[in-house]
């Protein structure tokens, strides 16, 4: 009980010091069936990890492990940076400090933040795939995944900047999911992707995906926010001519469910409704929305990530010299993309990992602060937030075409 109570007075300590907001260290999560783009600007040596893989990702406030083939210690777990010389992950003090990290209310109704953020960023598409969702996610013991995305302006988007989203409506209007069977048993091509349809990826605009929906995101570097899980089954067998390891496809199946149904227990997995609506661009395309009264002389904030109550996501531009008082309903995390400056006096700078990432504890969230551009251009922050924080999250409006 000794250990515990010092551990939990490290993070109270850290979280006075910082007048309730914590400072981060960079995660980065190595992937083995894709290069990586290359986008973060690290040094070249560091992209490449032999078995493990390359740097693919950087995941944000993550209290999510890694679920990698070759598995190493803390992988995908964001680390507080602390004056002192002790070792903390951000996973252990929310379990620690829940309370003073994520307000007493919500702490007592949620265990954790409940949600990842992340950029992912690949050199070419990624291979067609679903998230389980929460049935068969729990049969394997871990949380569904539901995503969304956004693609920042000013980047590259590479070679193939177009997702594949869903599946022909008249795959789901007629029943035909043994279409698909062939390509998972034969695994040997990408010609699964006749069966769906592809979208043009936008800078500054963004898509929500549900879990079970079936997708292949573009080349663009994409900041992703999604549920605190790391599930997928990969049905393509080969991208841009890479061959994608089969035990992909199975990854979160039960071994007697493979024993028993092979390949056909994907199928069933598949949220065939969502994956085939004929209006998903009309119903999952989500442009930036202004938030209400998120305008002020210093700057502007928008939703980036929204229609859904599992998580949300904020943009906030600051003008030049200007500054921008910030008011939340709950805990959150910070990403700065662009320029400099000081969020309630800590200093940022976007594009320096050391100095991009910060935690903001509840009781900070709620009270007005000031976030400071000291920099000549645009100061451009993410705000991420997990489930039930935001209730004024915008929805889109359904189109059914009836």
């Amino acid at each position: 009980m000794t250990e515990t109570n010092d551990r939990r007075a490290i993070v109270e300590d850290a979280i006075a010091r910082g007048n309730g907001i914590l400072r981060l260290k960079p995660a980065w999560v190595a992937r083995t069936f894709l290069p990586p783009g290359r986008r973060f600007g690290l040094p070249e040596p560091e992209y490449n990890l032999g078995a493990r893989g390359a740097i693919c990702e950087r995941w944000l406030a993550s209290t999510t492990i890694a679920d990698n083939k070759v598995r190493i210690p803390d992988e995908g777990l964001s680390f507080l940076a602390l004056d002192s010389h002790d070792r903390m992950t951000l996973k252990e003090a929310v379990e620690l400090a829940g309370p003073s990290i994520m307000g007493a209310a919500y702490a007592a109704t949620h265990k954790t933040l409940d949600r990842l953020a992340k950029i992912f960023d690949y050199r070419d598409r990624l291979p067609y795939h679903f998230h389980q969702m929460k049935y068969h996610a729990a049969l394997v013991g871990r949380n569904p995944k539901e995503e969304a995305y956004y693609f920042p302006e000013g980047v590259e988007m590479g070679p193939h900047p177009e997702s594949f989203l869903g599946v022909h409506p008249s795959v789901t209007a007629q029943r035909q999911f043994e279409l698909f069977l062939p390509h998972l048993q034969q695994w040997n091509s990408d010609r699964i992707l006749q069966y769906s349809r592809a979208y043009l990826l936008v800078p500054g605009d963004g898509f929500h995906i549900p879990a079970g929906t079936l997708h292949a995101p573009g080349s663009a570097l994409t900041i992703e926010l999604q549920e605190d899980s790391d599930v997928l089954s990969m049905l393509q067998a080969r991208v841009s001519g890479y061959p994608i390891d089969k035990e992909l496809l199975f990854k979160d199946v039960r071994p007697e469910d493979r024993q028993k149904y092979g390949e056909r227990v994907i199928l069933d997995m598949i949220d065939w409704e969502t994956s085939g609506d004929p209006f998903f661009y009309e119903n999952r395309h989500t442009p930036p929305r202004p938030v209400e009264g998120g305008v002020q002389e210093g700057g502007e904030e928008t939703w980036i990530f929204y229609n859904t109550h599992r998580f949300s996501g904020k943009r906030l531009e600051v003008k030049p010299g200007k500054s921008y008082t910030s008011t939340d309903h709950g805990v959150y995390n910070i990403l700065v993309w662009q320029g400099s400056g000081r969020v309630d006096g800590h200093r940022v700078a976007g594009g320096n990992p050391a100095m991009d990432e910060l935690m903001v504890c509840h009781d900070k969230a709620v009270t007005p602060f000031r976030i400071e551009n000291t920099g000549t251009g645009n100061l451009v922050l993410f705000k991420f937030f997990g489930p039930d924080v935001n209730p004024d999250v915008p929805m889109l409006k359904q189109t059914t075409g009836t």
